[in-house]
């Protein structure tokens, strides 16, 4: 896939990030996606909630399902979200074969994947759903970080988990479909966040031409429309706590994007910024989805905002 052209805007998160180090190991992973064990379902439990929500829809009641459409070295990812009296009950994520056995149990594989990346799917599948069920503990169950070793398997989660809280808000059970081996659909594509936090909201909008990235524009708006790079107090402010600000992670990411030729897989998280990194990547990553599936839809993310 080659990258025509790429046009450098801005945005960003707000300064409640999680300052987590920026470890962005480009994984070598033997596959696109990963997986955990058939029985990896993890009873959410109780965990440190973020402050009071101030904005973004509830969850409703129901399961919802997620399943790519294509297997990729021998397997496809599934994930399942149960929610209850509106509180994420149970999360699950797994790799299967055509016979429905998970990639955990796959010793071949693993000891493939162990040689290259130190790590298999008996490790980082338990730690996504291990992630996964604590983040929806906490009423935040997207933005998974990456498991150095298995980086693309970690940056897929976290899109899917992200597309499953969107079906949730909504409560459409119909389960979702990645087309995940499809080709790009020609079109404009478009996802924008409904809610405002720290006053910015990110937008971005995607342009696909002969089945190939023609143009990506990527920004953070206040209700004005202006952008977060335009923001000298914020810029300041994050600059004092993160040694970077909109002005420099933001062309980084875009940069990032450019060099990978769309690859999420290699867009390396920002040091300073990785909320803000992981965020782009996952965002990016559902817009790809939707080219694919070739339907050229404004995608509307009700995304939940707390108060500091």
């Amino acid at each position: 896939m080659k990258l025509r052209k790429i046009i450098y805007s801005a945005g960003a998160l707000g300064l409640s990030m999680l300052m987590l180090s920026a470890c962005s190991t480009t994984a070598k992973d033997s596959s696109s996606s990963s997986s955990s064990s058939a029985k990896s379902s993890q009873t959410v439990k109780k965990t440190q909630k973020p402050g009071k929500k101030i904005a973004g829809a509830s969850l409703k009641d129901g399961t919802y399902k997620l399943v790519e459409d294509s297997y990729d070295h021998g397997y496809k990812v599934e994930m399942e979200m149960t929610v209850k009296n509106g509180k994420i009950k149970n999360t699950k994520y797994d790799q299967v074969n055509k016979d429905g056995k998970s990639k955990a149990k796959d010793s071949s594989y693993e000891k493939q994947m162990k040689k290259y990346a130190k790590i298999g799917p008996k490790e980082y599948i338990s730690q996504i759903n291990q992630e996964w069920a604590s983040n929806a503990s906490a009423d935040n169950p997207g933005n998974l970080s990456a498991i150095s070793g298995a980086t693309n398997s970690s940056y897929t989660a976290s899109n899917y988990a992200g597309q499953l809280t969107q079906a949730a808000q909504a409560g459409d059970t119909k389960t979702i479909h990645i087309a995940n081996k499809a080709k790009y659909h020609d079109g404009t594509y478009k996802l924008e966040e409904k809610n405002y936090s720290h006053g910015y909201r990110q937008v971005y909008t995607l342009v696909i031409k002969d089945h190939k990235i023609d143009k990506l524009t990527y920004d953070q708006v206040d209700k004005n429309g202006k952008s977060k790079t335009k923001d000298a107090k914020y810029e300041k402010q994050m600059k004092k706590y993160a040694k970077v600000g909109p002005k420099e992670y933001i062309p980084k990411l875009m940069e990032e994007f450019a060099k990978s030729n769309g690859n999420m897989e290699k867009v390396q998280v920002v040091s300073g910024a990785t909320e803000s990194s992981n965020q782009f990547i996952a965002y990016v990553g559902q817009l790809l989805n939707a080219a694919q599936e070739g339907n050229a839809r404004f995608i509307h993310v009700d995304n939940i905002v707390y108060k500091d």
